[in-house]
């Protein structure tokens, strides 16, 4: 029997929701934490530098992934499975590390809610990838970590690779516009309230 996070983070119908208001949901999110838990103002350009290393891992996965088409092991799919959710959640710590009370708790809260999430994700694309690329992916598999990543990269990888067309066709320039309109929100908001 599933428990209750898995239920939640699998449950097609919930997914969907919160694909559909990812936006509001994060808004309420960040008004939760920003109004209800306070910010450290003094902790802007920390934060800030997590987040754009998480956005950073997230746009070099964009460049690099050619979705069911090829399989990904160059950029950092050469070091481990699953990059772009690494990214997501470095992006999301840095917004976390503004907090000014209960940061600890919050963070340990979101890496375990991160961790149930990410893990049921990466089960339902795993299996669809083991259809698609069969016995090549079960080799890669084999090799590279799902979650932790390799020291040294994957056999006939190549590392630096960036292919602006997939770049464009993922969307990683709003994405990284979306990303720093959002920390400039939170600058200003910053200057001006805090």
């Amino acid at each position: 029997m599933k428990n209750f996070l898995d239920y939640i983070f699998s449950d097609a119908k919930l997914r969907a929701f919160a694909v559909r208001f990812r936006e509001v949901l994060g808004v309420l999110a960040a008004v939760l934490l920003v109004w209800g838990l306070g910010v450290n103002k003094e902790d802007f350009w920390i934060a800030f530098a997590v987040a754009m290393i998480g956005e950073f891992i997230q746009l070099w996965c964009f460049a690099s992934l050619d979705k069911n088409s090829t399989l990904a092991f160059r950029g950092p799919y050469a070091f481990v499975r699953n990059p772009m959710y690494l990214g997501r959640y470095f992006i999301v710590l840095g917004v976390l590390l503004l907090l000014d009370r209960w940061q600890i708790p919050v963070i340990v809260i979101y890496t375990l809610l991160y961790w149930f999430y990410m893990a049921n994700r990466v089960k339902r694309e795993e299996a669809l990838l083991k259809q698609v690329f069969g016995q090549d992916y079960a080799n890669y598999c084999a090799e590279v970590r799902a979650f932790l990543p390799r020291l040294t990269p994957y056999r006939d990888s190549t590392v630096a690779f960036w292919d602006w067309r997939l770049f464009r066709n993922a969307h990683g320039p709003s994405n990284l516009g979306a990303t720093l309109a959002g920390f400039a929100v939170i600058f200003g908001l910053l200057q001006y309230f805090a």
